[in-house]
């Protein structure tokens, strides 16, 4: 699975042959989505849900996207230092990414790493993402649950972030809530609920926690729970799916068009191109449409 793994991550020319051959074993698992501010716990949470859930011998697999340097490209991928306690378990599976410069909050293999732990037999996948604030509303399009994880002294912060991840939230967590704040921060979330609307009329509950110590773990694990039966009773899932494979599926094409593009060109037409455009001797709206037609007809 590591190898596997490392081949989609490093975009390896026999990947593609990989997921082709076990996308057919995916689909099974539960995926998990959890994100947040920066220093809001989020490993710390992750690392106590896996123990609730291995303890009902369900078997976790967790990918922890940690940012990149944007100047050597390395990640230091700290979450798996705090989750080494599972290390000799084998019926967790960590796997921290480097963002590799990708927005979002995910990394740009996350998906299919997502299908390499689902096909292979993982009851439970939870995705941490980097914690950047609004753009991580990429999450939405890979995890059936979403988990937003908040904390208190935040401030306005909570405010500031609404039109971003306070809209994706499943579930909202206030962790760390033995602090002074996190009444407050319940109120704040309440407000913003009032004036949200959603699609599906689910009305996200506010679990509070403090993962350091363990407690309202259980708490949300139920909630968890509610809300995967939700989405069976009101039969939304398979509607999400579509809509996530939507999107998806745009984003694959997107990438697939990149990739042809680059490889028609060299870096040193790119930079021809750049030196071109950069002296206003061509337009780079011309200088697009010209490449894209060269790829030739879908």
């Amino acid at each position: 699975m590591a190898r596997a793994i490392s081949m989609v991550e490093n975009r390896h020319p026999g990947a593609p042959e990989v997921l082709k051959a076990l996308f057919p074993h995916s689909g099974r698992a539960r995926i998990l989505g959890l994100t947040g501010a920066p220093g809001a716990g989020k490993s710390t949470l992750v690392d106590q849900l896996a123990r609730h859930y291995r303890k009902q011998s369900k078997t976790v697999g967790i990918i922890a996207v940690d940012p990149s340097s944007p100047y050597s490209g390395g990640a230091i991928l700290g979450d798996r230092i705090r989750m080494q306690n599972h290390f000799a378990d084998p019926g967790i599976y960590i796997r921290s990414m480097a963002t590799r410069g990708s927005l979002g909050g995910l990394a740009r293999a996350t998906a299919d790493v997502t299908t390499v732990l689902d096909a292979s037999g993982r009851d439970l996948i939870m995705i941490e993402t980097v914690g950047v604030g609004q753009a991580e509303i990429d999450v939405v399009r890979l995890a059936d649950i979403t988990v937003v994880i908040l904390v208190p002294g935040m401030g306005d912060d909570v405010q500031t972030i609404k039109a971003g991840i306070m809209e994706i939230a499943d579930i909202f967590v206030i962790n760390k809530s033995d602090r002074e704040g996190a009444e407050r921060v319940e109120r704040e979330i309440r407000a913003l609920q009032s004036l949200a609307m959603r699609g599906d009329n689910w009305t996200p509950p506010i679990v509070k926690t403090v993962a350091s110590e363990g407690a309202g773990v259980s708490e949300l694990a139920d909630a968890i729970e509610k809300y995967e039966a939700y989405l069976a009773k009101e039969n939304l899932l398979q509607k999400r799916n579509v809509e996530n494979w939507r999107e998806r599926l745009i984003e694959m094409l997107r990438d697939a068009m990149l990739e042809k593009a680059r490889a028609q060109m060299g870096d040193g037409e790119v930079g021809r191109y750049a030196e071109e455009v950069a002296g206003h001797k061509r337009d780079p709206y011309t200088l697009v449409e010209e490449i894209v037609g060269k790829l030739g007809k879908y």
